[in-house]
């Protein structure tokens, strides 16, 4: 199949028209098509496209195959139209027709470069798409700015936004980089991480690597199964580094998948099974990080209701990521260095393999994509057993597992939080990092020596942590 087919099937594939592509039977309006390519064209630009596409030969309403009469060698005024639109269109971007065909039907597509360092004009004005309307810029004027913006600097990324805290510490993130076994060199991380605009100043990376990023990452509990139902709890982790975020909310998830006992079929062992599959949920949550829109000052949002977790991270697919190779796992980074530095830490790799897990497990229809985010659910797994001929749910002995989970992570929390202060960020930041040491801990909970060594004694004595192995090869088991 030739690049124009694969193109019209890839296109006839999405759910709507986008601002870069458009489907037109038959039409023809020699100006018409002028202002289109000039819409067209700055409305790629400013989605981050190459290029957009007008197709002839689609139904606009049912993205069926309509057989196009379209003729873009018809001449205007004894003037060929390419030429009479070359003519009008300013700066010059070599848009071409390619003419092909689809199961019998035959198509026409118009390939329209995006703008590049100026917005593309016809007829001395400057069009742009909102909707599925084209209009003139100039009565845009914030979207006119906008699109010089991005000519001049290309589309906002977590790099060349400039940070609005320029007082930025990085204390956890030196901690972070230590505990993986790798020496941040305080004089080059700033340049090597890429945490600087081109005027020195720090970026948005650097603001989400802080020891205060001041963007709060929420989990939150509902009994039900809808955000009508009762909030059982909202807790918070962002305000910090984000790597630090992130890992608390991996903690948190191991705190909700509840174990059930199934005893089907048992003989000797009863069966363990989770709540739901935590391989899927680490995936989703680490994607999530990595590839949310940052420069929207808004993070990534987990909300756990009666039956599922949903997981939603902000903005949408990379603008050169296809819905297909985003199942395939083609990995095309929204945010490229902090993508790198997810790698550099392996938190992450570029396999790509996070969403074939997830679909692998929960199916394609674990992902849905909204207008402004994208939205994994995580359902849970409910046991089943057979009571005489009957197939009942084992939580109809109580409850239902889902209807209980406030109550179950409840259960679970409410030894740490009898805990003081103290001795809670003792735990978690063992649960963080079970190899740390006597000296890190002095350093981030801010007491002496002996003051550790007290709050330690307390938390083994008590059965919170023990533990596993030597002193000096050793690691620290949480219990609670």
């Amino acid at each position: 199949m030739d690049r124009t087919r694969l193109l019209v099937k890839r296109l006839l594939a999405c759910t709507s028209e986008e601002d870069w592509f458009e489907f037109k039977d038959s039409w023809y309006d020699a100006v018409g098509i002028g202002e289109y390519i000039s819409s067209m064209s700055n409305a790629a630009a400013m989605c981050g496209k190459e290029y957009a596409y007008i197709i002839w030969g689609v139904d606009n309403e049912t993205h069926m195959l309509t057989n196009t009469s379209f003729n873009y060698h018809k001449d205007v005024k004894g003037e060929p139209l390419e030429h009479f639109l070359a003519r009008q269109i300013v700066p010059d971007i070599n848009f071409q027709f390619e003419e092909s065909s689809i199961d019998g039907k035959r198509i026409v597509v118009l390939t329209i470069p995006a703008a590049r360092t100026v917005p593309t004009a016809f007829g001395g004005n400057r069009f742009i798409r909102i909707g599925s309307s084209k209009v003139n810029l100039n009565k845009y004027p914030e979207r006119e700015s906008k699109l010089f913006d991005i000519l001049r600097n290309g589309l906002p990324t977590v790099e060349n936004v400039e940070s609005d805290i320029q007082d930025l510490t990085f204390r956890k993130l030196f901690l972070y980089y230590e505990d993986k076994g790798i020496v941040l060199n305080k004089n080059t991380f700033k340049k090597n991480l890429r945490l600087l605009t081109k005027e020195g100043k720090y970026n948005l990376l650097a603001q989400l690597l802080s020891d205060n990023s001041q963007i709060p990452v929420r989990v939150s509990i509902f009994q039900g199964r809808d955000k009508a139902s009762p909030l059982y709890s909202v807790r918070e982790f962002g305000n910090s580094c984000i790597l630090i975020s992130l890992d608390k909310v991996l903690e948190y998830g191991d705190v909700i998948n509840i174990m059930q006992a199934d005893e089907t079929d048992r003989v000797v062992e009863r069966k363990e099974v989770p709540l739901f599959n935590q391989g899927a949920f680490r995936e989703a949550i680490v994607n999530a990080f990595v590839h949310n829109l940052w420069i929207d000052h808004n993070a990534p949002m987990v909300t756990v209701y009666s039956d599922r977790i949903e997981i939603l991270s902000r903005g949408t697919l990379a603008p050169n990521q296809t819905l297909d190779g985003f199942y395939l796992g083609e990995s095309v980074p929204v945010n490229r260095s902090l993508s790198d530095i997810f790698l550099q830490l392996h938190i992450s790799e570029r396999s790509g393999r996070g969403v074939p897990v997830i679909t692998q497990i929960y199916g394609k229809e674990a992902f849905e994509f909204r207008e402004n985010s994208i939205v994994v659910t995580i359902p849970f797994e409910k046991i089943t057993l057979n009571v005489g001929d009957k197939l009942t749910d084992r939580q109809k002995v109580g409850d239902k597992v889902g209807d209980k989970v406030g109550d179950k992570v409840g259960d679970k929390l409410t030894d740490r939080q009898n805990l003081n202060p103290t001795r809670r960020l003792i735990l978690k930041e063992m649960r963080n990092n079970p190899n740390i040491t006597q000296p890190q801990l002095i350093e981030i909970v801010g007491i002496g020596k002996t003051a550790i060594q007290n709050n330690i004694s307390y938390l083994r004595e008590n059965g919170y942590i023990e533990r596993v192995g030597s002193n000096k090869k050793g690691y620290w088991k949480v219990n609670v």
